[in-house]
């Protein structure tokens, strides 16, 4: 009986991932059509785009039907989650979105409209985090410093995956890898709710992908970028709050803030990594440059493939070190994988001088 019932499972997640993948791989020529139409494409003139010719942006129109379409239809629905409030910052930050990428949204109203959606999810929906497992010695969090503390997190990350969308698949990669993890830990788990949601949702970005990687078709635009973060966001806060120790019961995973630091190392990492340059110049930290990773790697030469591909690899392994070292306790695996991911971009900087002084010099490494 509980081989059966696993098997229907797996066929369970299996139809999930495919009816996403097939809704927005429909989806998206019907939108290559109206764009082409109506003339929808991007800014060419914009000095941080990295194409010749124009590409509609709208590609984040197709996952969020996608998205929604199989979450309504085939999502299991109980406590785990609170869907309704879920679906509902889903559709502001779509609307949002998608004025964003028709003719622009002023920067203070994307933060008003951001806000009011993480404080619907984490105070009506009760979607927060409200312990750091003795993270740097922090253990459990009071109602309104968990409140805070959680908007936060999701305007972070919400806005992290915004920011690395900026070559061809990066970001689509690191949200298939991002709730393609999610899913496969919550089904080991039994959180098979959450599951459903996370495979939803990479169902949605497989089929956009396709149509995303060089030479990309589409974009996927802020609509595309800030509904992926929004949905990698609520998953991590709902992985953390899985793994507290509930009435003396031990948790299943133990390494739980590290993995889930490990599984949004990429856009996390490259997000603080900009910001703090760009406070440090007197800049503000929201002022457009070519300095993000991805941008850094293109200047090495390296195309759009292989730098997605190269920086995908690096999340799967810093996923990977945790589980592997777990027993080593969350404070010191994210310090070895914020430790690891300065390494890389340290290496970044010295090929990056070697190259423009064309010399392979030590100094290059310190100056």
């Amino acid at each position: 009986m509980m081989e059966f019932i696993h098997n229907y499972t797996i066929i369970y997640y299996i139809f999930i991932v495919a009816f996403s993948i097939a809704i927005t791989a429909f989806a998206i020529p019907s939108i290559l059509h109206v764009a082409r139409f109506r003339h929808l494409y991007d800014d060419l003139g914009h000095f941080r785009k990295t194409h010749d010719h124009g590409i509609p942006r709208l590609g984040g129109v197709a996952i969020f039907v996608g998205f929604t379409t199989t979450s309504l239809l085939f999502c299991m629905t109980d406590k785990s989650l609170p869907i309704n409030y879920l679906l509902t910052g889903c559709i502001m930050i779509f609307a949002m979105g998608l004025k964003d990428d028709l003719s622009g949204v002023n920067s203070s109203t994307k933060f008003i409209i951001q806000f009011i959606v993480c404080a619907i999810l984490v105070v009506l929906g009760n979607i927060r985090l409200t312990s750091l497992y003795g993270v740097f010695g922090i253990y459990d969090l009071s109602y309104f410093l968990s409140v805070g503390l959680s908007i936060l997190i999701i305007l972070m990350i919400v806005n992290a995956f915004n920011l690395i969308d900026g070559i061809d698949g990066l970001a689509a990669a690191t949200g298939i890898v991002a709730n393609g993890t999610f899913a496969a830990l919550f089904i080991y788990i039994r959180q098979y709710e959450l599951a459903a949601v996370s495979l939803a949702m990479a169902g949605a970005i497989i089929g956009f992908l396709r149509f995303n990687i060089t030479p990309a078709k589409i974009f996927m635009g802020d609509t595309g970028s800030l509904l992926i973060g929004l949905i990698s966001a609520v998953m991590a806060l709902k992985f953390m709050e899985t793994g507290k120790i509930i009435n003396g019961k031990a948790p299943e995973i133990y390494c739980v803030p590290a993995l889930t630091f490990a599984v949004l190392i990429g856009p996390i990492f490259d997000t603080a990594r900009v910001f703090i340059i760009r406070i440090a110049s007197g800049l503000s930290p929201f002022a457009a440059d070519r300095n993000h990773i991805h941008h850094r790697m293109l200047k090495l030469g390296f195309n759009h493939i292989q730098t997605t591909i190269i920086l995908t690899s690096i999340n799967i392994a810093s996923i990977a070190m945790v589980l592997l070292f777990k027993n080593y306790g969350n404070s010191t695996l994210i310090i070895l994988i914020v430790a690891v991911s300065l390494v890389f971009n340290w290496l970044i900087t010295f090929f990056i001088r070697s190259k423009e002084r064309e010399s392979l010099a030590f100094r290059n490494l310190f100056v």
